[in-house]
């Protein structure tokens, strides 16, 4: 069962924003649960947006960059802040 719901996960998606605090704009991103941190950096970098010097945040809670989507539980329509680093 565990192997089933493995291999439905790779084609769930989920549509989610990520507010970028110092534009304050929101930037759609679809992410699926077994994508890590690192991978929504290279989707926002690919959009033209450089995050490598800022730190993610979920529900108050600072995302590390092998942290998955399915780890720290974000679901369809979250939206995640992108904050500079000091």
């Amino acid at each position: 069962m565990e192997t089933l719901r493995r291999s439905l996960s790779r084609w769930k998606r989920y549509h989610i924003e990520v507010h970028l605090q110092e534009e304050d704009r929101l930037l759609p991103l679809t992410v699926r649960p077994t994508d890590t941190v690192s991978d929504l950096r290279a989707q926002l970098v690919r959009q033209g947006v450089t995050s490598w010097k800022k730190t993610f945040y979920y529900n108050a809670k600072q995302l590390a960059d092998h942290e998955t989507v399915r780890d720290v539980n974000i679901q369809n329509g979250s939206v995640l802040l992108l904050v500079g680093d000091p």
